[in-house]
């Protein structure tokens, strides 16, 4: 990255990937999309600064669609519970500045694609910066709801962007003399910065001027805009170090004379904190905090910013500067786009692993970093805060991805999701395990959940009692204070797990309370009573597996701390479709949905179901807010109508009645077939000369156990070619049970893949988990030419063949 133009690269590479025109030779457009009354697409908001004086929530039809409904959350950090010796609390803190997704064409509330950067060390974070902005998109920025309803139920405040690139690539002086501009003693835009904070819901604004050519004048008239925002209304601004007083743009890479007014301007607040520039040294963070200290301000409102967009954990850093051994942290530290972790990844368990490595270090262990190496990982330098301080306190361990949906341990949904609205708050310790013996390997799994896509999984040898660390808190207990553990194991008979607690008066010390034993192996919960308790303040929540077993294998799929019994909320009411659109007409649509909220305060989310023939329902999605946008609704055969239930989910997981409505279809359904009947099939290899890829696609299952494709290869697949791409709503994977044997020899865990070309990577469109049914639907919007199965579990035992009577795919 050039260190001229130090936070410009992305915004200048998104410009460029759009082909637009250069900036200083196109007009500026309206970037907030306008959708009539349909069912299309929301997207997170955008503007020029001539363009958002014309935005009005009241008429813009995404803009309901985008509001955060999470507030932000209060925080603890006891310097005693700091999982690392070396770790700060008080001092340095971090902010992040994330692109999450492209200035436009960002979804406002999540997807149907499971790859996403589901970010999940928000304990480390006190700021993040929703990223973005460029000349040929928009320049002003409003973050994701999805993202604000993440950071803020973690206590992270979010900033939108304000972003002026250099002429060089696109910049006009006269946008900056735009976003100034002043109608008596009013700054228009500056009050649309602050009515877009408000309305949908974040904390303030990134100012981030690097277009050349301005004057003192200018440069005064930005501090005199922040000083009158912070005034109006307290809205939150952030300064880039490159602008100076004298209106030349001119990186100090430090707080200097130059810039400070920026910062605080005699006895006014201009800004509540600054992001330095990449190329700072000791004497300029030295001289930096003696500034900032004399000027009335504390040092940690410095960021020292560091770049990580290129290499990630392999950027140098002279992490002794900023964090010297032994002595207070010299500034705050600033992150230049620390989704690397997620953008060099080759999958999410490469993601996981990488982001883990980025923020806890090399042993994937808070705790234990090693300070001599390049990159320690950010917890041996700065303490976890966490937002657990109230009840009720409900985890899930949802990420806020997954390739399914459960709710309340019942599969809803197949296929991958992400929506960071429903990501729970991660574990402050990711991961601490004390034990005088083997440690267990906590992780997050997305095999298997109680709600939402994952749940904690503990495995290994156990041969010593083993306390996992998961939470920081501030709970006090009451007469009627319960906790609750729901758990899976392999087998019935007892789980080996205690809950582990300790106190504000002993925080160190652990006191245990049996869980018990499981009755079967499906998901159990287990309510224990901390009344005894009563009086005190839970510090810490830990799990302590305690007991032998050579493979320890225990599934955790939520903990909940709450007082009586868990509440049941009103239903939401006024369901109403706002707009449709076609996807595949006769086939499938999408849906602009809102309701009136459930009374009461006691939401978490709002749940979306489509009713089914058989009487089950499919999850469409959730969402704290009360519009929701349904990506594809597909049609059930030739039914006339489909009804929608929304309903209220509760801050401790119980769910009001449903409101219902219907949406009506018109036209015939395109005939659909089986495209895969007798087309050529591959696979990884066969039982016998009997059991090839071929008749899992003759259309018959009736030759009994000479009808299937069979194989016991380590890798198990199946591909066929349909000669062309052609257009697919759905696969029936007809397994064991369809051809008269087994239910036992059901295929468990499979994932379907399409792709068009031979040298196109596969795109997984379908993923199952826990399956046990003969015959399973999955329907898809999708155009490939090659179409497969992969089966990752083939069996509900430990049999190891595969066996897929049928693999059709059905399209027009």
């Amino acid at each position: 990255m050039s260190r001229r133009f130090p936070l410009l690269l992305s915004a200048a590479l998104a410009t460029a990937a759009l082909g637009v025109v250069p900036a200083a030779q196109a007009a500026p457009v309206s970037a907030s999309p306008v959708a009539a009354a349909s069912g299309s697409q929301p997207y997170a908001s955008y503007w020029y600064p001539s363009t958002i004086l014309n935005w009005d929530p009241a008429t813009d039809p995404d803009a309901r669609f985008n509001r955060s409904r999470v507030p932000l959350q209060p925080r603890t950090s006891d310097p005693a519970l700091a999982a690392n010796p070396n770790a700060h609390a008080g001092e340095g803190k971090i902010a992040s500045l994330v692109s999450f997704a492209p200035t436009s064409n960002n979804p406002s509330q999540g997807s149907a694609d499971p790859n996403y950067y589901a970010f999940g060390y928000w304990q480390y974070v006190d700021k993040l910066v929703f990223w973005g902005g460029s000349a040929g998109e928009g320049l002003i920025l409003a973050p994701n709801p999805t993202v604000i309803d993440a950071a803020h139920r973690n206590g992270v405040k979010v900033y939108g962007t304000v972003f002026f690139p250099p002429t060089a690539y696109g910049g006009r002086l006269q946008w900056v003399r735009d976003f100034v501009q002043k109608s008596g003693d009013r700054y228009p835009v500056a009050d649309k910065l602050a009515q877009a904070a408000q309305y949908y819901g974040f904390d303030g604004w990134f100012i981030n001027q690097e277009t050349g050519g301005g004057d003192s004048g200018l440069a005064t008239e930005l501090q005199k805009l922040m000083q009158y925002t912070k005034a109006q209304s307290g809205t939150d601004f952030m300064w880039y170090d490159a602008m100076t007083t004298s209106g030349a743009v001119d990186w100090q890479n430090a707080l200097t004379p130059a810039n400070s007014p920026f910062l605080q301007d005699g006895p006014k607040r201009t800004s509540d904190s600054m992001f330095l520039n990449f190329g700072w040294t000791p004497d300029g963070l030295d001289s930096s905090r003696t500034l900032a200290r004399q000027l009335g301000r504390s040092e940690y409102e410095l960021y020292s910013g560091i770049d990580t967009e290129a290499n990630g954990y392999n950027t140098s850093v002279d992490w002794n500067t900023l964090f010297p051994s032994g002595q207070p942290h010299t500034t705050s530290l600033g992150l230049y786009r620390p989704e690397w972790t997620w953008k060099s990844a080759t999958d999410r368990a490469d993601f996981y692993a990488k982001d883990a490595r980025y923020w806890v270090g090399a042993n994937n262990d808070p705790s234990n970093t090693d300070l001599s190496s390049s990159w320690p990982g950010l917890a041996g330098y700065v303490a976890e805060s966490s937002p657990v301080t109230a009840k009720p306190f409900v985890t899930n361990f949802n990420t806020g991805q997954g390739d399914f949906y459960n709710a309340a341990g019942t599969r809803v949904a197949t296929g991958g999701w992400n929506n960071l609205s429903l990501q729970d708050v991660p574990p402050t310790y990711r991961w601490v395990v004390n034990s005088t013996g083997s440690k267990l390997s906590p992780s997050v799994d997305f095999t298997d959940a109680y709600q939402g896509g994952s749940s904690l999984r503990l495995t290994g040898t156990l041969d010593a009692a083993n306390t996992v660390r998961l939470y920081e808190t501030s709970l006090p207990v009451a007469a009627n204070t319960k906790l609750d553990l729901v758990v899976k194991t392999p087998t019935a008979g007892p789980t080996k797990l205690k809950a582990a607690l300790s106190f504000t008066d002993s925080p160190g010390s652990f006191t245990t309370v049996d869980v018990g034993d499981d009755s079967g192996t499906g998901w159990e919960r287990h309510t224990l009573d901390l009344s005894p308790y009563a009086g005190r303040t839970i510090s810490q929540l830990a799990l302590q597996a305690d007991g032998t077993d050579p493979a320890y294998d225990l599934r955790v799929g939520q903990v909940a701390v709450h007082d009586g019994a868990m509440e049941t909320p009103a239903a939401p009411s006024g369901l109403t479709v706002l707009g449709a659109s076609d996807v595949t007409a006769g086939v499938s649509q999408s849906l602009r949905l809102s309701w009136t909220a459930a009374p009461g305060g006691n939401v978490h989310h709002y749940e979306v179901y489509r009713r089914n023939a058989d009487g089950s329902r499919t999850f469409l999605g959730a969402t704290p807010n009360d519009a929701y946008f349904v990506g594809k609704l597909d049609r059930a055969g030739t039914e006339a109508a489909t009804t929608l239930d929304v309903e209220a989910v509760s801050t401790t997981y119980g769910r009001s009645t449903a409101a219902s409505t219907t949406v009506s279809w018109t036209g015939t359904p395109p005939t659909s077939t089986n495209l895969a009947l007798n087309r050529p099939a591959t696979a990884s290899g066969q039982c016998n000369a009997n059991e090839g890829p071929a008749k899992a696609v003759n259309g018959s299952v009736s030759g009994g156990n000479s009808d299937k494709w069979c194989t016991l290869t380590s890798s198990k697949w199946i591909e066929v070619d349909l000669g062309s791409a052609k257009k697919l709503n759905k696969f029936v994977v007809k397994h064991a049970q369809a051809g008269g044997e087994s239910a036992s020899y059901n295929t468990r865990d499979f994932s379907i893949q399409v792709r068009s070309n031979t040298t196109d990577p596969w795109t997984t469109v379908a993923t199952v988990t826990g399956n046990t049914a003969g015959t399973t639907t999955h329907p898809v919007n999708t155009t490939a030419r090659y179409v497969r199965l992969v089966v990752t579990k083939p069996t509900q035992n430990s049999d190891p063949a595969a066996r897929i009577y049928e693999f059709e795919a059905w399209g027009a």
